[in-house]
């Protein structure tokens, strides 16, 4: 889910924190790459006809591998250098949204089979999109062929998403590219939102600068977390009743989400019971990430073309003549 409403409460109230650019610009650029969110993105775009995956011939899914490999080779035809960062464990207090997923996948699978019996093909495509799970066979393919690749793979030990805004802040990668707003709550200083768009349609990669994001809201970094805590996250459940607006509004005139709670109207909103926000606050502020630079091997190098080979073309049927032409990139 991400931070719920955030790109429109920031289009609203601190327009100038964002800009639309060309994906040629980003020539040069070492960019960190929240894998997991990708990956989703190929599945479900990738395999678009009906409920049909893209399979090799022992009619294993292959769709990742081409979103990743063509999307990959995209970016470095356009000189830029991806580092795709995948999820470790996901911390205690996202079970429950874990959980909430789960429960959402389960039922569309049974619309799916209604939708399928009915051949109701807008059905069709929408509640297969909503079954789609990235699986450890995905992730674990997608490692193998960036290995190949030459294009450096980092294994956090928690959220992606705040391993991503990590190398940002070290100043390893000028940027975080994901779909999730999460990576502006854990501080990245510049984030970028369709950089890894696979449709077809050639929408501008939009840019986001946090500095600006708080001078232009005029509040803290706590206080934008505390922001994006009361938005909706997925560490805890939010207070009911309490958008992205009513959010900014409270914090402006409280300061905080302990001097809101103090504050609130408790008969008109209702706060969760044993609400988290705290420990969420911190997992944002602190969260478990790699920063030894012995554990970052954060390097390219140039691609695996017989690798390449085995992998794709000969046991997942790529064509042979789209893997080779890889070495003409390096």
């Amino acid at each position: 889910m991400g931070i719920k409403g955030l790109t429109k409460l920031l289009a609203d109230n601190a327009p100038k924190s964002m800009k639309e650019n060309k994906f040629e610009s980003y020539f040069g650029r070492k960019i960190a790459i929240d894998a997991s969110m990708s990956i989703y993105q190929f599945l479900i775009v990738v395999g678009r006809s009906g409920t049909e995956m893209l399979t090799n011939e022992a009619g294993e899914v292959t769709s990742h591998l081409q979103g990743m490999f063509s999307r990959t080779i995209r970016l470095l035809e356009a000189g830029i250098k991806p580092v795709y960062v995948f999820d470790g464990k996901p911390p205690d207090l996202k079970k429950q949204e874990l959980a909430k997923r789960y429960s959402k996948r389960a039922e569309a699978t049974e619309d799916l089979s209604e939708a399928l019996e009915t051949a109701n093909k807008e059905d069709i495509e929408k509640f297969s999109k909503r079954t789609v799970k990235v699986t450890k066979q995905h992730n674990d393919d997608c490692k193998r062929l960036l290995r190949l690749m030459g294009v450096p793979v980092v294994e956090a030990p928690s959220e992606a998403e705040a391993q991503c805004a990590a190398l940002c802040k070290a100043g390893k990668v000028y940027a975080v590219a994901s779909e999730d707003m999460d990576s502006l709550t854990f501080g990245s200083p510049k984030f970028l939102r369709h950089l890894m768009d696979p449709s077809s349609k050639k929408i501008p990669v939009m840019e986001f600068e946090v500095a600006k994001i708080l001078e232009e809201l005029n509040m803290t970094m706590d206080q934008f977390i505390d922001l994006c805590i009361l938005s909706g996250c997925d560490y805890c459940d939010s207070i009911r009743g309490i958008g992205g607006l009513t959010a900014l509004k409270l914090i402006r005139q409280h300061g905080s989400i302990e001097n809101i709670l103090e504050n609130l109207n408790k008969e008109r909103y209702q706060i969760p019971d044993n609400w988290p926000y705290q420990e969420a606050r911190r997992l944002f502020k602190e969260p478990m990430v790699i920063t030894d630079e012995k554990e970052l091997d954060i390097k390219w190098s140039s691609p695996d073309e017989e690798g390449l080979i085995t992998f794709l073309v000969n046991e997942n049927g790529f064509n042979s003549d789209r893997v080779t032409k890889i070495g003409i990139i390096f």
